[in-house]
């Protein structure tokens, strides 16, 4: 047992290198904006859809994808969306033009989205028990946001390195042999898992999916750079009423019991409902904050690409420590800890808007984001718990898609809509101007905040019931 328990784990390590490349690459991109601005000569547009077209091209397949598993296998699938991201990585590298870079992350988003959703259902799959699974389910929280770290931290470092490859290339041809050592792993260690036989794919559900999700994100990312022409209007419209004919399609199906592509029973769980919007709000000011003080400490302050990534180690330091803390205080006070996580988040978005000014404050500077950095280790790496919490094994392809699918349309959403709030707030190239828009888009990132709080408190989990939940401990 204790041999097979070992490779469980080591098994664990293989299936988190998928989650940990693909937030990466969200988070290592942010640093080297200006430069790739520079180098390209990209639009403000441009740049918000090389981060917001990698989140669409996932969070259109990330359903589709959790479904391929459970057709496939997981492993097979697994094994190729780790190939493809690899490969896309590389072109994004070669690319000679914004509009090739935004076509390759595209579609390495898309190939992200393949491995991801198998990475979460391997882990409830391989993990049958209770505290077992809550303690892997853990370390995969922990390592989204160990992986936003490292992007901010190693994007700052290759932005600045001189070589004759120019550094923000090097951005994306790190992927590629850290990829080709996670598929000889994948190949190596990874079990292949039962498949769904005797059961048509569900085509037409995809299509719908992708109709929905990809011209609803599209219109709220260009259209607001464009000053939302006719045309935006019509596919925000469009891309909302395709998602709800997709809702209502996939409700008959599963009433039909025709296999769709994501079982609505699910949302027939109120708590895994509120935990979802949770998600949805906190990721959504979550990825928008780290884009926007990058943006701003390289042009308020004026600091330099490496600079601005070293700002962020002490976030990395404080989150990792208060993730540890949370973890076991999670047994005993359950989501007051997150409620008490978020407060700090507030008092620090309060001292930013207060606070920071248009000198070049280092310590200042690192110490508030370091103080987010402690709120967000109480809350971020805790919230894919409480939405699998009593969720069947049997749902296992479908919530993990959902779960990431949520996860990246907040993601995409809050750099499309809080982002947007930003670059709208700049109205001249000047320092001030850049403290003006960060303070409105951490007011937006305020708002979200209290819908977070609103999800959680409506949520069992306090401190009198925390012992009969799946708290996360991370031993």
């Amino acid at each position: 047992m204790a041999g097979k328990q070992h490779s469980r784990w080591l098994v664990l390590l293989v299936i988190l290198t998928a989650p940990l490349l693909y937030v990466i690459d969200i988070f290592i991109i942010n640093i080297a904006i200006p430069t790739i601005q520079q180098h390209l000569h990209a639009s403000q547009g441009e740049m918000q859809l090389v981060i917001a077209g990698y989140l669409l091209g996932s969070a259109c397949f990330l359903i589709i994808g959790g479904r391929a598993g459970d057709y496939l296998g997981r492993k097979k699938v697994f094994f190729w969306g780790m190939f493809f991201f690899t490969v896309t990585s590389c072109i994004c590298g070669l690319a000679q033009s914004m509009l090739q870079l935004n076509i390759a992350r595209f579609l390495q988003g898309v190939s992200s989205a393949f491995m991801v959703t198998q990475s979460i259902a391997l882990i409830q799959e391989l993990f049958p028990e209770q505290k077992q699974r809550a303690k892997a389910i853990g370390w995969y929280g922990m390592t989204l946001s160990i992986a936003a770290i490292i992007g901010q931290v190693l994007g700052g470092y290759l932005a600045e390195t001189k070589t004759a490859i120019e550094g923000w290339r090097l951005i994306f041809f790190i992927n590629v042999p850290v990829g080709i050592l996670a598929l000889w792993a994948i190949r190596k260690y990874l079990p292949e898992t039962q498949k769904v036989t005797g059961v048509r794919f569900d085509y037409s559900g995809a299509m719908l999916l992708l109709a929905g999700l990809g011209s609803f994100i599209y219109a709220i990312t260009e259209g607001r750079e464009g000053g939302w022409p006719a045309w935006s209007i019509l596919l925000l419209a469009t891309g909302s009423i395709v998602s709800i004919w997709f809702y209502y399609d996939q409700q008959k199906k599963t009433a039909a019991n025709l296999h769709p592509l994501m079982d609505t029973q699910l949302f027939k769980n109120r708590n895994f409902l509120l935990g979802l919007l949770a998600v949805l709000f906190h990721f959504m000011f979550h990825t928008a904050y780290l884009l926007m003080v990058v943006v701003y400490l390289q042009n308020g302050p004026g600091i330099s690409a490496l600079a601005c990534g070293l700002y962020f180690v002490p976030h990395a330091i404080l989150f990792m420590g208060s993730a540890m803390l949370a973890s076991r205080l999670l047994v005993k006070h359950g989501k007051n800890v997150l409620l008490a996580g978020l407060l700090i988040i507030f008092v620090s978005f309060v001292l930013q808007i207060k606070m920071f000014n248009t000198g070049n404050q280092p310590i200042l500077h690192m110490l508030l984001i370091g103080l987010y950095g402690l709120g967000n280790g109480m809350v971020l790496p805790f919230l894919l718990n409480i939405v699998l919490d009593n969720v069947p094994t049997r749902y296992a392809g479908t919530s993990a898609g959902i779960f990431s699918t949520f996860q990246q349309i907040a993601s995409a959403l809050g750099i499309s809509i809080i982002g947007g709030v930003f670059y709208s707030s700049v109205f001249r190239d000047t320092a001030a101007s850049y403290k003006s828009a960060l303070d409105n888009g951490l007011i937006a990132g305020i708002v979200c905040m209290v819908f977070v709080a609103a999800m959680l408190l409506m949520l069992p989990g306090g401190s009198r019931d925390a012992k009969h939940r799946h708290a996360v401990a991370l031993e």
